[in-house]
C-alpha cells in the first residue's frame, strides 16, 4: 500500500524530451512503468506494480477529467489530457498524457498505455485556471457540476476538450516559431 505524501508547493521540472510511460490493466492497476517514470515520481518499480495509477493523482485535479478519460478509454477511444500528478516527495509535476489501449485476441480491452511528456509552463498555467473552476463546481455539485462547468467553458470557446488541449499545446509553439523566424 502506498500512502499519500504530504503535498509540497514545489514543481518537478523535467526535459520535454523525457517520456514517462505507464501501462495499466482495465481497472487502472499498474502493470508497467519505465525508468523515467520512476526517476520523476521517486517511486521504485516494484513499489508501483499492482497499485492503482490514482496514487499519483494530485488533489488539484478535477475528478471529472478522470471520469471523461475512463469513459473514453472504456469506449475504445484514444484520448489525451493535461494532468497534474504528485510524486513520492510530495512535489508535483504537469504532463501532457496521451492514452491508448491494447486489446486481446478476441478484441476485448486488455490494457491501457499512457505516454506522458512535460507540459510547458504556459499549458499548465492555462489549464490550471479551468481545473480550479471545475474543482469548485465539484465541491458544490459533484462530478456532474464539474462536467457542466467544462461544457459551458468549451461551448464558449466553440471547441471540444480535445480541440482545446490541441490549441493550448500548439499556441506557444506557433508563437515561438514566429519569434525564431523574425530573429533570423
Amino acid at each position: 500500500m502506498i500512502y499519500r505524501p504530504i503535498l509540497l508547493n514545489e514543481e518537478i521540472k523535467f526535459s520535454k524530451k523525457k517520456f514517462i510511460v505507464s501501462k495499466t490493466d482495465v481497472e487502472g492497476k499498474i502493470l508497467f512503468v519505465n525508468k523515467n517514470f520512476c526517476d520523476i515520481t521517486g517511486y521504485g518499480h516494484q513499489e508501483l506494480m499492482g497499485q492503482p495509477h490514482s496514487v499519483l493523482r494530485h488533489p488539484d485535479m478535477p475528478k471529472a477529467i478522470f471520469y471523461m478519460l475512463w469513459k473514453s478509454l472504456l469506449a475504445g477511444m484514444e484520448v489525451s489530457a493535461i494532468v497534474k500528478n504528485v510524486a513520492k516527495s510530495g512535489k508535483f509535476y504537469w504532463v501532457i498524457a496521451d492514452f491508448s489501449m491494447q486489446r486481446d485476441e478476441r478484441g476485448r480491452l486488455k490494457s491501457f498505455t499512457s505516454f506522458k511528456r512535460a507540459a510547458p509552463t504556459h499549458v499548465s498555467q492555462n489549464i490550471e485556471n479551468l481545473y480550479h473552476g471545475m474543482i469548485s463546481a465539484e465541491r458544490k455539485g459533484g462530478i456532474e457540476a464539474s462536467l457542466l462547468f467544462l461544457e459551458i467553458f468549451l461551448k464558449d470557446k466553440q471547441m471540444s476538450y480535445s480541440e482545446y488541449l490541441e490549441d493550448l499545446v500548439e499556441e506557444k509553439a506557433i508563437f515561438s516559431s514566429w519569434i525564431n523566424f523574425f530573429k533570423k
